[in-house]
């Protein structure tokens, strides 16, 4: 299972480094990180998105808890939460393709970012699952490059 835990973090030189040597240094694994400033400059939110059980998330959120430069730890992944990933994508696309390309782009609200001679750069900004969906469909047009920013999510109100 994938949880997706944020930190409220006070925004000091290193915090990342021992949030991220905190949880790899007890063997688990982080899939996605996205750290920027909140509305108060002082502080800066992380948001993990990190595998395993309700056992390896509870071990992350004490550890996590520990720290000195933490404000605050939430687990999101049992809460109703609203998440988004950039994903950048450039796709094979010999001029009798882009018509399909951009009609399943379409699709999933992306958009051309930018066109070559033999590929399309494709720009989309959704659920993170949405993502995923969106590069299987394109997988068979031959995938050039991706970039993907990592989740980010946030609480919704009850």
């Amino acid at each position: 299972m994938k949880h997706i835990i944020t930190a409220l973090v006070e925004n000091q030189p290193g915090v990342l480094a021992r949030v991220v040597g905190l949880i790899s240094g007890r063997g688990f694994n982080i899939d996605s990180l996205n750290v920027a400033p909140t509305q108060d400059p002082t502080t800066s939110r992380m948001t993990l998105k990190v595998p395993g059980n309700d056992r390896v998330l509870e071990q992350v959120t004490k550890q996590l808890n520990k720290l000195v430069d933490v404000i605050k730890v939430s687990d999101l992944t049992q809460k109703h939460y609203l998440n988004r990933e950039l994903l950048l994508v450039e796709v094979s696309a010999p001029p009798p393709k882009r018509a399909e390309i951009v009609e399943l782009a379409g699709l999933f609200n992306a958009k051309v970012v930018s066109v070559q001679a033999n590929s399309l750069t494709i720009q989309m900004v959704d659920e993170q699952n949405k993502a995923d969906d969106f590069l299987k469909l394109l997988k068979p047009f031959k995938i050039l490059d991706v970039s993907r920013s990592g989740v980010i999510a946030v609480a919704r109100a009850e």
